[in-house]
């Protein structure tokens, strides 16, 4: 099943009461050693959080869809069969142009080789004169 685990809605919502004190905790702990001015900015922003957190729970959306005013952050569901097509189809193009180049680069080198063999095989030279020490003496010195 895709490694996901499908929980009940109330054990969903448990399980982010958790987290929510969780981060309340740490940021009571974390204000205590903060400057006063910083302090009161973040206890404006949590209460404004849980009222609007409170204001969406008895509207009855659900927390995922709600979308704070200002700087909050907004946690949302996970990305769908859409995004991540979206996110593949860069490395696919990626892939597909690297095997592109190596096909075209493989073909310019046998064209380059087919080149040197017509010339070579179109030349007036005997068959004896390929193994020939002065050979490649004479494809420096010969005209083109």
């Amino acid at each position: 099943m895709n490694g996901h685990v499908i929980r009940p809605a109330n054990d969903v919502e448990r399980i982010e009461a958790r987290f929510g004190l969780r981060i309340g905790a740490l940021l009571n702990e974390r204000a205590e050693r903060t400057p006063h001015d910083i302090s009161e900015r973040l206890r404006v922003a949590r209460e404004q959080a849980i009222a609007q957190a409170r204001a969406s729970r008895l509207a009855g959306a659900p927390a995922d869809l709600v979308v704070g005013t200002g700087r909050t952050a907004v946690l949302g569901r996970q990305p769908g069969w859409l995004f991540r097509f979206a996110s593949v189809v860069p490395l696919v193009l990626l892939v597909a142009g690297m095997v592109l180049i190596d096909e075209w680069h493989d073909r310019a080198q046998i064209e380059a080789a087919a080149e040197v063999d017509v010339a070579l095989l179109a030349d007036e030279l005997p068959p004896d004169a390929y193994s020939d020490a002065g050979f490649v003496e004479f494809l420096k010195e010969a005209p083109q």
